[in-house]
């Protein structure tokens, strides 16, 4: 799986962007928490899709936060943690967090 970091609030202007087929995902990762360490371990041990067909953005929570409050705001999502959302056209399409986030969900996303 090929993370891209998300660390930058200007990276969210890449995601908002709408863009052709492509789509986006942020998994919001606490590296204290021992669910959300178990949550992501299984995303990654599901996610299939190729890179051509999405942008997966890692944010670590403790390290950005700022970043983090501003997809909350931009996007008007709660914030949890672990989350995953998934965005297609630059709008949020998908929300899942602790024990609901599961890869196979992306496949109906990219088809």
């Amino acid at each position: 799986m090929k993370w891209i970091s998300l660390a930058d609030l200007g990276q969210l202007h890449n995601i908002a962007v709408p863009q052709s087929d492509k789509i986006s995902l942020i998994f919001k990762h606490s590296t204290r928490c021992s669910v959300s360490r178990m949550a992501l371990k299984q995303f990654e041990n599901e996610f299939n899709i190729a890179d051509d067909k999405i942008d997966a953005y890692f944010l670590d929570l403790l390290n950005y936060r700022a970043v983090s409050n501003e997809i909350s705001t931009q996007f008007n999502v709660e914030h949890q943690s672990p989350q995953l959302l998934v965005f297609k056209n630059g709008k949020v399409i998908h929300v899942a967090s602790h024990s609901d986030i599961d890869a196979t969900d992306l496949n109906k996303f990219t088809n």
